[in-house]
């Protein structure tokens, strides 16, 4: 049982970092939509666009995106499960507790990324994790 969760962390643990890879880009990608789409309806209007209110309302979405913490405290929680796993004491309760918190912090990213690459990794992780709950629910 303990090689198959510590096989589903490593799952988690890519999906993670995939997301972590992909989180720099959303704003960037967001701006450039942005601009577009107000750039196509100003087009026959003879408006120019202020490049400060585009900045801020790029600087708006990047803060309400942003899933660094999440990111870092899911990997501390990996980190955290597998020590956990490591100890020669039954842990149960510890991992069920952990886990838990790992679907927190899954479900917070997959909510404020507003990003479908990000929200597909997310649900990879949710489906990882509850693998994870229904073996945990074994352990004594």
């Amino acid at each position: 049982m303990c090689q198959e969760m510590l096989l589903h962390r490593e799952t988690i643990a890519r999906e993670l970092t995939a997301i972590r890879d992909r989180s720099p880009l959303i704003a960037e990608e967001h701006r450039d939509r942005l601009l577009d789409r107000v750039r196509g309806l100003l087009g026959t209007l003879d408006v120019e666009i202020d490049k400060a209110d585009l900045i801020k309302e790029v600087s708006i979405f990047a803060e309400r995106a942003d899933v660094t913490e999440e990111v870092v405290r899911l990997s501390s929680h990996l980190v955290q499960f597998e020590e956990i796993l490591r100890e020669s004491e039954s842990s149960g309760r510890k991992l069920e507790f952990l886990t838990q918190e790992m679907f927190r912090e899954a479900n917070t990213i997959g909510s404020k990324a507003s990003d479908v690459v990000i929200s597909r990794h997310a649900v990879e992780i949710k489906a990882t994790l509850e693998k994870i709950r229904e073996l945990v629910q074994n352990v004594e």
